[in-house]
Order: C-alpha cells, then sequence, then structure tokens
C-alpha cells in the first residue's frame, strides 16, 4: 500500500459517492471496489474525510457513507 494507491481509491469511491448522490454507499459496498484492497479502499475513506468531503450516517443497522452537499454539486 502506497499514497498513489490510497490517492487512486480515494478517487474511485468520490466518483462512486457522486454517482450515487444522497443514497450513499455503505462501508461493505466500497470495501468490494474493484482493483483496490479493502485496507486501500478504508484508507481512502479516510483521505476523503479528512478532507471534509464525507458525511456518515446510520440507517437502522447500515453505516452510509455520502458526499458532503458541496461536493454534489460537483461536477
Amino acid at each position: 500500500m502506497n499514497a498513489e494507491k490510497i490517492g487512486q481509491a480515494a478517487g474511485t469511491i468520490w466518483k462512486e459517492l457522486h454517482e450515487q448522490g444522497s443514497d450513499g454507499l455503505t462501508l461493505t459496498d466500497i470495501k468490494k471496489l474493484e482493483g483496490f484492497t479493502a485496507d486501500e479502499a478504508l484508507t481512502g475513506i479516510g483521505w476523503l474525510a479528512r478532507e471534509g468531503k464525507l458525511s456518515f450516517k446510520i440507517e437502522g443497522k447500515k453505516s452510509l457513507i455520502i458526499l458532503v452537499e458541496e461536493e454534489c454539486a460537483v461536477t
């Protein structure tokens, strides 16, 4: 695992979340993204969270990860 691969994972996660809009993705969905290990995906989430690009919501037993409103407006 290196910074470049983590950055790529963060970019892929951002794109997937952007496509999902307010529905978001579960942590399980994100860990299953192709091309990245679960650790790289989790570290990518941390990268995006540190940049203030993510919000987290609990729905029942699901934890959803969603882009903050400002990021959803980015095209």
